[in-house]
């Protein structure tokens, strides 16, 4: 039986897409009876753990969770997960329990991918490595992920700023099939609204009014003729992306609009924004910002290539391509971290199209595959 996917289950079967107390109960838990590591659990349920620099599992002294004289590196991870699908409970809707299944390699459920699969391989890693010295060695469970970085955000503010992190979210099969690649950048998210005022009128009479929806239009226009932000991140562009996705305006077929909406969805890129602001310059536009989840970019070579050769090792131990360094789309808490000033990595089972899905699933080799590259990289030099 594989312990790694045992806890994995164990975390898998608990609900957490409404609360997350139980879940960050569990990992609590088993930190308490699994290691001698300082452990909190802060005001909004965010689970950490430390352990003191040159291997020593005992509590750091005070129980204050740093040591200031030691570098901390970070494995980090959230145990909250999206709503269900109904054939992913045992109840009514999405009230149940949470089903999970082991079959044919790999364990299907809600968060297998997405992903307490990779916090049960960092747990696991916290556990048994031995970080050198001067190093202290951390492992995070955050709550809020899926909903904007409630928990990452709240730790950071209480100063959890890592030196390094890696955070394990999803990196298998970018680069080629059967790979798990180390992640130097991702996008970030910035939704934004472009609200147009305008004088409503009888639509018999427009002149006497002024439509928003044509003061709305020209804003598109502007936006339509932005440049997207695009850099490079180890050699590698990270190219983003400005869409107009909804557009509303008007009440009735025979009254001039003094009101129109449209939202805009903008991937962001580390140091890039596009100059959505242009588009006020059209009489009667404002533009606000609704969320701006912040995009990462690693900036340590040394780190990078210490996390990349690990990778090597593990995956040439297995008789395994060799992973790369490669971008990834979708915005995580290592955004959080790196624009506090955290050096981070993105490397983790989950695989393109699993998380999110009714048939979530996450490889059982490939969870150990992720396990030795955490204990690994806890355990080198950079």
């Amino acid at each position: 039986m594989s312990e790694l996917a045992d806890l994995t289950e164990r975390l898998v079967s608990i609900p957490s897409h409404e609360d997350e107390a139980a879940a960050g109960d569990a990992i609590e838990e088993w930190l308490r009876s699994e290691t001698d590591a300082a452990v909190e659990r802060d005001a909004v349920g965010n689970v950490l753990a430390y352990k003191r620099a040159g291997g020593s599992g005992d509590p750091l002294d005070g129980g204050s969770g740093t040591d200031p004289d030691a570098e901390t590196f970070a494995l980090v991870g959230h145990h909250d997960v999206v709503p269900p699908a109904e054939r992913q409970t045992t109840g009514e809707g999405t009230d149940g329990e949470y089903v999970v299944e082991r079959r044919d390699g790999r364990i299907y459920g809600r968060g297998t991918a997405d992903m307490k699969g990779a916090v049960a391989a960092c747990l696991l890693a916290f556990r048994d490595a031995t970080p050198p010295a001067g190093r202290e060695l951390a492992v995070a469970s955050f709550v809020g992920e899926e909903t904007g970085g409630e928990g990452a955000r709240h730790a950071i503010a209480e100063g959890f700023v890592p030196d390094h992190a890696l955070v394990a979210e999803g990196s298998t099969n970018y680069s080629k099939p059967d790979v798990t690649d180390v992640v130097v950048a991702h996008k970030g998210r910035r939704a934004s609204t472009l609200v147009a005022e305008g004088a409503s009128a009888h639509a018999s009479e427009p002149e006497a009014g002024e439509n928003a929806v044509y003061r709305a239009s020209d804003a598109v226009d502007v936006v339509r003729g932005l440049d997207a932000p695009e850099t490079t991140v180890f050699g590698e562009v990270v190219e983003g992306s400005v869409v107009v996705t909804m557009f509303h305006g008007g009440d009735t077929w025979n009254v001039i609009p003094d009101r129109c909406e449209v939202t805009i969805d903008e991937r962001t890129v580390p140091g890039e924004r596009a100059d959505l602001a242009r588009a006020e310059s059209i009489a009667g536009v404002e533009w606000t910002v609704d969320q701006d989840l912040p995009p990462m970019g690693c900036g340590d070579d040394a780190f990078a290539d210490a996390a990349l050769s690990v990778a090597g090792e593990v995956h040439e131990e297995r008789g395994l391509d060799r992973p790369d360094h490669v971008t990834k789309p979708h915005a995580t808490d290592a955004g959080w971290l790196s624009e506090a000033g955290t050096e981070c990595l993105v490397c983790g089972p989950s695989e393109p199209g699993e998380a999110h899905t009714e048939t979530e699933s996450v490889s059982i080799d490939v969870l150990e595959r992720c396990r030795g590259i955490y204990t690994g990289l806890a355990e080198r030099e950079w």
